[in-house]
């Protein structure tokens, strides 16, 4: 009999080996993974980082605890793969980690995620988030106030304003949106693109929570007789209160610097009318621990799918990105989410 009728199938004790390999090393995964969902605390853990990253301290402050103590929970948490972790500064920060697609515990780890996320965290829990991110905006803001003369100098050592201004005048001239009514820029700095903004939009909203920047931005208002903008002291929560209802909704080089950017996406989505846009600029991920310090940054960049979960988790559709490298070392992102429309929804 010759090959081609063989109707036996060559034993390959290699590929055998590796299979069993391969299935030992997923059943040992399985078993971490169900260890560390197996202790309530751990749990709340991992529904706290939900939409957020924290330090070692941070959650300390959160759960109150001991720094060993959670540390340990983290490993368990890291090892079993529910976790991720990366440097920020001189602090270790850790958020929610997610297995490829096609990783054999991918969809137990999903529904496992979207099981937590479906409980309420407790008041105690609601407040000390609260509390820290207050305590993140608070720092941010008074940098800001203590630094607003120095702020074109501090701006320009990372990306200064003709290096994104150009690429985001672009994608605005490029998005196609219901109406041009109203725009809103959150943290417009110097006031710089506002000029852009008036010229397209019948009123435009500039926000910032740092009184002596949106002073400055009034002033290049005026100087420039911009009469068409309203200047809101406030952060993204304050905007419903505001009555805003924006077709379109601009962030340059601003997200960095927020103590929760998942919020952000969240407070933005709610003002923003059906087949609006949300254009963003920042950083992508970096190692430039300097910047923290020098520029008061809070997050050194973002990784792409950061973007994406955040804006699907508020409600909004991804559009075009845009990437490109400075030569300092930095690499932007220019980002575009539309909120669908209501016949979309429906």
């Amino acid at each position: 009999m010759n090959q081609a009728q063989n109707p036996l199938t060559p034993f390959a004790p290699e590929t055998a080996s590796a299979d069993v390999a391969a299935s030992d090393a997923h059943h040992e995964q399985l078993a971490s993974l169900l260890k560390a969902a197996g202790d309530p605390l751990r749990l709340d853990i991992v529904r706290v980082l939900a939409q957020d990253s924290f330090g070692v301290l941070e959650l300390c402050q959160i759960f109150s605890m001991k720094q060993s103590g959670m540390s340990h929970h983290l490993k368990v948490l890291t090892s079993a793969g529910l976790l991720t972790s990366r440097r920020e500064g001189n602090s270790i920060f850790y958020r929610r980690a997610f297995f490829a697609p096609d990783h054999p515990l991918a969809a137990l780890q999903q529904q496992l995620f979207n099981t937590l996320d479906q409980q309420p965290l407790s008041a105690a829990l609601v407040h000390q988030l609260q509390q820290l991110h207050q305590e993140r905006s608070q720092a941010a803001q008074l940098f800001f106030n203590d630094n607003a003369h120095k702020f074109r100098e501090q701006q320009d050592l990372i990306a200064s304003y003709p290096v994104y201004a150009e690429p985001m005048s672009q994608l605005l001239n490029s998005t196609l949106l219901p109406a041009r009514h109203l725009v809103l820029e959150v943290g417009p700095g110097e006031g710089e693109f506002l000029a852009v903004l008036a010229q397209r939009f019948t009123q435009v909203v500039a926000l910032d929570n740092a009184q002596t920047l949106l002073d400055k931005a009034r002033g290049f208002a005026a100087a420039k007789n911009l009469r068409n903008i309203e200047f809101i002291h406030g952060d993204t929560r304050s905007l419903e209160q505001h009555r805003v209802l924006a077709d379109c909704i601009v962030m340059n080089m601003v997200l960095h610097h927020t103590p929760s950017p998942a919020d952000i996406f969240a407070d933005l989505s709610k003002v923003l009318t059906p087949g609006g846009a949300l254009l963003i600029t920042d950083l992508c991920r970096h190692e430039q621990i300097w910047a923290r310090e020098a520029c008061g940054d809070l997050w050194q960049g973002f990784e792409p799918q950061d973007f994406t979960r955040w804006a699907q988790a508020a409600g909004l559709d991804e559009g075009q990105s845009v990437y490109f490298a400075l030569r300092n070392g930095f690499q932007i992102q220019l980002r575009q989410f539309f909120k669908p429309r209501a016949n979309a929804i429906a």
